[in-house]
């Protein structure tokens, strides 16, 4: 299937999404004329291997350690991608099909795809839909899934941000704040150890808004492999009325985006290991992915991703850019 795109806009917003992957391709402002996430440059690439570059990440966004879990007393052995472990749904995950496109509407797109039973070992036949919607200075991203047995989902976008105009630029003139007093606590492979850690007087500390720039130099001299010079964490989101998540914001283009979402946790990543053919490269964009926790079908203290057969589940993200 050829890679295709679709175009939704209103006054303020201009997006831009492919079938590949359901993925943002462009999120254009315009009334600074900048596009504020980063993309392949050309659509055909999205048919190739890539970091997840502004698509949508399932079964299961994240990681699940050993690649495998149980469901009541069976065991699911799934396809290993990073190690002995499974990153983002596996070799073909979701960021790496093409899905089906529903509707278009001036404001709304809504994609579709369809995971057979056993797919990346992941038990049940699963239908996810994916929306893309324009209200005001709202993007909002939806996601409604089902399946006809139970399993575990964990959806997320992984878009890459800058709101630089030139994205040469990294991010360290970027600064961001979060939700979160809480981070879950991670081995050498990026797994959760089922155990949480308070940010205060920590290098994990965004409670106010912090300079990227100054925070990622705290990694620079470090000897450590470059998995591990920067961030790769996830945040426990506080509960609170409006599903604040967090904020970024660039004083050069004096742009700030904010994030509102039901999901309990929020993946920051930093980008070091970003690389694609000269055009991507480390530190260039951030990730602030909502979602549910890494490895929580492995982890029963964790909230649960364990969906019943049958039953239609949601979730969101409300982006508001200013």
């Amino acid at each position: 299937m050829k890679v295709e795109s679709s175009i939704i806009q209103n006054k303020f917003l201009r997006v831009q999404t492919l079938n590949y992957g359901a993925s943002l391709f462009e999120v254009f402002h315009k009334d600074k004329k900048i596009n504020l996430i980063l993309n392949l440059g050309s659509k055909k690439n999205y048919r190739y291997k890539h970091a997840c570059v502004g698509s949508t990440c399932g079964r299961y966004a994240g990681r699940i350690s050993n690649s495998k879990f149980r469901i009541a007393k069976k065991q699911y052995i799934l396809n290993s991608n990073e190690g002995n472990n499974t990153l983002h749904g596996g070799k073909v995950g979701f960021s790496k099909l093409p899905w089906i496109k529903l509707k278009q509407t001036k404001d709304q797109v809504v994609y579709q795809i369809h995971s057979v039973d056993n797919d990346q070992g992941f038990p049940g036949n699963l239908i996810v839909n994916c929306t893309y919607q324009l209200k005001n200075k709202f993007l909002i991203i939806k996601y409604e899934y089902k399946s006809n047995k139970k399993t575990h989902v964990n959806l997320t976008n992984h878009s890459y941000w800058n709101l630089e105009k030139i994205k040469k630029n990294k991010i360290y003139n970027h600064e961001l704040k979060l939700n979160s007093n809480k981070y879950l606590q991670i081995d050498k492979d990026l797994i959760p150890t089922g155990k949480t850690n308070r940010v205060k007087n920590s290098i994990y500390d965004f409670l106010k808004f912090q300079n990227l720039g100054k925070k990622l130099n705290f990694f620079k001299n470090k000897k450590i492999d470059l998995k591990h010079k920067g961030f790769d964490i996830t945040y426990i989101v506080k509960k609170n009325s409006r599903n604040f998540v967090g904020s970024l914001k660039n004083k050069n283009s004096n742009i700030q985006v904010n994030f509102f979402s039901n999901l309990p946790g929020v993946q920051l990543y930093s980008a070091q290991n970003l690389n694609y053919k000269k055009k991507l490269f480390p530190y260039q964009g951030i990730c602030l992915e909502t979602q549910y926790f890494p490895d929580t079908p492995n982890k029963k203290n964790f909230p649960s991703t364990l969906i019943k057969a049958n039953k239609r589940y949601t979730c969101f993200t409300k982006i508001k850019i200013y």
